[in-house]
């Protein structure tokens, strides 16, 4: 009985377990998954609607409140919207911390750790730029050339630096870390000139309080700033009388350069005023030749364009007109042994012409009018984009078809009356590596020296600085990030030799070079063997080839499953940056193919590929765009959905009017602020950094993405230059007007449509005009479809980014980032 009972109960204790799983799962209810948190809810500024009639348009603007700059109740307004817009930002992109940070830590990997800039040699000075540890800010300083071999570190070459010796050697000119504290915490300089007798620095920095450069000399014995002159509102500064006598061009309240005063150094008599241009849409510009005989006076407007001349060593004398041309045009004088020559793209006999060209005649030309004489025939193959001069030998940036290419030719030429073509001198072509996009004249400041240094750029090789000896041949890489083995290393004047070159070109003609150059990429250090760069010719809408450069990882290459980056500019006749980008990289190796559309509007194929980009013809530049932006998706170079664009400045009026074209075309885009290029003794003192100053002074509106154009160019609130009426229509035309309502980005949002994410960099210092980005997102918020995945986003910084490479690299990452989530939401 026992045995039964106790069999049983086991019987039914065996089944117990399942019974009461039965009975557990019949009544278990799985929890709920977390809800997720609800997408960040876009800033709503406030509206107040304001009509608006020009011509025969009327139209109504509810965000025109947010460019009151003197509304005080419309400015606590816009602080408030800020501070969301900023909060906003943050919200949506809290999720990409960790990515940002990987991002930062990449790019950062890639700066340059340069400890100074590659020297400059000037006469018996080597100058340079260094940065000091912990400091955010760089030093200007100079030594012996006599004494170089005792300043470098023979012991430890990648230490780069005896500080033992440095010390003694070394001699500090400007520590730009101590300007900060006397310009509101940052640092910003727009121009530097060394006197032609080493005594004196006079440069500009920029002055927030007063949204002004301010002029400053210093004595570069004693290291004290000179009593006079200073002077606000400095655009453009030039040496005379051997460096005893400043010249400086001051603005008007507009922003205009207008006044040009004299200084002498050390005198305690006021500045003396040269020229006084009343005329309100004239400008003025000055620069002295490369042997300080000189200092030449442009003034200019969109009807005239005339150079005059002022002896250096008399710069109270009075000015000379040495020439005049109708309309506007690039026109830089240089002197070179008693002729004056002239590289302007002024008309020609009444007819326009395409590119630039070099004319010459006499200093002392006789009484009559002056007869410049042509240097060089027209010639299709190998057009002359930039000349540069040194006592010895010119030097020509050439373009064969979308190919540059770099010669010179020894001085004095040979007398002649006609002009020849530049084969008949027998060009000595100096090697260059493949892919090259642009070509800058470096900081050529010795005129007697026969070594000229160049900046070459490719979107393949990182930009390597060369140093060419006209005389021999030889050429010699003198500073190039190494991204192959480790990072590039410059040792105050002499480099490490992984990867840095040298060579000679042996006067050997064009055809050979070309097998030199195409040789060995590595002795530039190209990347070409792990990216590739393609070229493509575009078909535009109405036929016109657009060229495209496409870069991509051969590693990470998938067809049609990249996402990709179309970046445009296509403004004021000006090259597209196609330089090797250290931050672009890590898109790269993520598999984003870049790509570069040279759409009509900018530069590098003459100035009726500009004209048919400007003005008018504006909306050429954005079907060029949209053309190349479906060229990469038809073509499979990119996935369908996975294409984001990207502008600077005028570039941003291109991508945002393609994309109010085209709005399901891209995925995300990239609108960027863009400094003013600065000119200073570490820059381009030559023909080519005139002609881009000359731009900017003339028409460089590199602000904010230019994205309210109507309003902007009928009211603007920051001033404006002939040029960029010139470029994209003056608003009292009708014609113009008309055209420029079809194109302005704000006004052409699409309704109930889709728009893709968007991410706009701009400033609160309204020197940048914030107001253009806060006024097209609120607007594009309130037009289109809402989806919290495609978010319209504003990054506003406080500070010059382009001045603190820590910043950009921070800005970098959070771009880089913002599209990776874009393409992946």
């Amino acid at each position: 009985m026992r045995h039964l009972l106790t069999t049983t109960f086991h019987r039914h204790n065996h089944r117990l377990p399942t019974i009461l799983h039965h009975l557990v799962t019949r009544h278990y209810r799985p929890p709920k998954p977390p809800t997720p948190p609800a997408p960040p809810k876009h800033p709503k500024p406030p509206q107040k609607p304001q009509s608006f009639t020009f011509h025969d348009a009327t139209w109504e603007d509810p965000y025109s409140w947010m460019s009151h700059l003197n509304d005080k109740v419309a400015m606590r307004h816009m602080d408030i919207y800020m501070e969301q817009e900023e909060k906003y930002t943050e919200a949506v992109m809290s999720d990409t911390e960790k990515l940002q940070s990987k991002l930062q830590s990449e790019m950062a990997s890639r700066l340059h750790f340069d400890l100074s800039t590659s020297p400059i040699r000037w006469g018996p000075w080597l100058y340079y730029k260094r940065v000091e540890a912990g400091k955010q800010y760089h030093v200007l300083c100079r030594r012996l050339a006599s004494l170089n071999e005792q300043f470098i570190s023979n012991k430890d070459p990648s230490g780069g630096f005896d500080f033992v010796s440095g010390r003694k050697i070394e001699q500090k000119l400007v520590d730009y870390n101590l300007e900060a504290e006397r310009f509101g915490g940052y640092a910003y300089e727009e121009l530097s000139e060394v006197s032609p007798d080493h005594k004196f620095l006079a440069y500009t920095m920029y002055d927030k309080d007063n949204d002004s450069f301010r002029l400053s000399v210093r004595n570069l014995n004693s290291g004290a700033l000179c009593s006079k002159p200073q002077a606000d509102r400095v655009s453009n500064l030039a040496w005379a009388k051997n460096g005893q006598a400043l010249l400086y061009v001051v603005t008007d309240q507009h922003k205009r350069p207008c006044r040009i005063y004299c200084s002498m150094i050390g005198s305690t008599e006021e500045d003396v005023l040269l020229l006084d241009e009343p005329a309100e849409n004239v400008y003025v510009n000055i620069r002295h030749t490369k042997d300080f005989r000189f200092v030449t006076v442009n003034t200019f407007s969109t009807t005239f364009s005339k150079v005059f001349l002022i002896n250096a060593a008399d710069p109270l004398s009075g000015i000379t007109l040495v020439w005049e041309c109708e309309a506007q045009a690039h026109c830089i004088v240089e002197h070179h042994q008693g002729y004056l020559y002239l590289f302007t793209d002024a008309a020609r006999g009444g007819q326009l012409v395409d590119h630039h060209y070099l004319l010459r005649c006499p200093v002392n030309a006789s009484s009559g009018p002056r007869i410049w004489e042509r240097v060089f025939d027209d010639d299709r193959d190998m057009v002359i984009e930039d000349v540069d001069f040194c006592n010895t030998h010119l030097t020509l940036i050439i373009r064969e078809n979308c190919s540059f290419r770099l010669c010179s030719v020894p001085l004095p030429m040979p007398a002649r009356k006609d002009a020849v073509r530049l084969k008949e001198l027998n060009p000595t072509f100096l090697p260059l590596p493949n892919h090259v996009s642009q070509i800058w004249p470096g900081p050529n400041y010795d005129y007697y020296s026969s070594t000229m240094r160049f900046t070459i750029s490719s979107p393949v090789m990182p930009d390597a600085v060369v140093d060419y000896e006209l005389s021999s041949g030889n050429w010699n890489i003198v500073q190039q990030q190494n991204l192959l083995y480790e990072r590039t290393r410059i040792l105050y004047g002499t480099t490490s030799s992984g990867g840095i070159a040298n060579g000679s070109s042996n006067n050997l003609n064009s055809d050979f070079l070309n097998e030199i150059k195409s040789e060995d990429d590595n002795l530039w250090n190209c990347l070409s063997e792990f990216y590739a760069c393609e070229q493509y010719d575009v078909s535009s809408y109405d036929g016109v080839m657009v060229p495209l450069t496409i870069l991509y990882s051969r590693k990470n290459k998938n067809k049609n499953q990249n996402p990709g980056l179309l970046h445009g500019h296509g403004a004021y006749g000006e090259l597209l940056d196609k330089r090797w980008r250290n931050d672009l990289k890590s898109l790269l190796d993520r598999g984003w193919v870049i790509a570069y559309a040279d759409v009509r509007g900018g530069g590098g194929h003459g100035k009726a590929w500009h004209h048919n980009g400007r003005q008018q013809k504006k909306l050429n530049s954005i079907k060029d765009f949209v053309s190349c932006a479906k060229f990469l998706v038809e073509n499979e170079f990119v996935q369908e959905n996975k294409l984001a664009g990207w502008g600077y400045s005028a570039g941003g009026l291109l991508v945002a009017a393609a994309i109010n074209s085209c709005p399901d075309l891209f995925r995300a885009a990239i609108l960027k602020v863009y400094m003013n290029i600065h000119v200073s003794l570490i820059a381009k003192p030559c023909i080519a950094c005139a002609r881009r100053f000359s731009a900017i002074l003339f028409g460089g509106r590199d602000t904010v993405p230019f994205l309210d154009a109507t309003t902007t160019l009928l009211n603007p609130i920051l001033p404006l230059t002939a040029a960029d009426y010139e470029e994209f229509g003056c608003p009292g035309d009708i014609d113009d007007f008309h055209a420029i309502m079809k194109y302005c980005p704000y006004a052409n949002i699409q309704k109930d449509v889709l728009y893709p994410a968007v991410l706009i960099t701009s400033s609160f210092n309204t020197r940048f005009g914030v107001w253009e980005a806060a006024k097209w997102a609120a607007r594009v918020r309130e037009h289109a479809i809402y989806d919290p995945k495609r978010p319209i986003l504003l990054n506003l910084t406080t500070d010059i980014v382009e001045e603190n490479r820590y910043l950009q690299c921070k800005e970098s990452a959070l771009e880089t980032a913002f599209l990776i989530k874009m393409m992946e939401s």
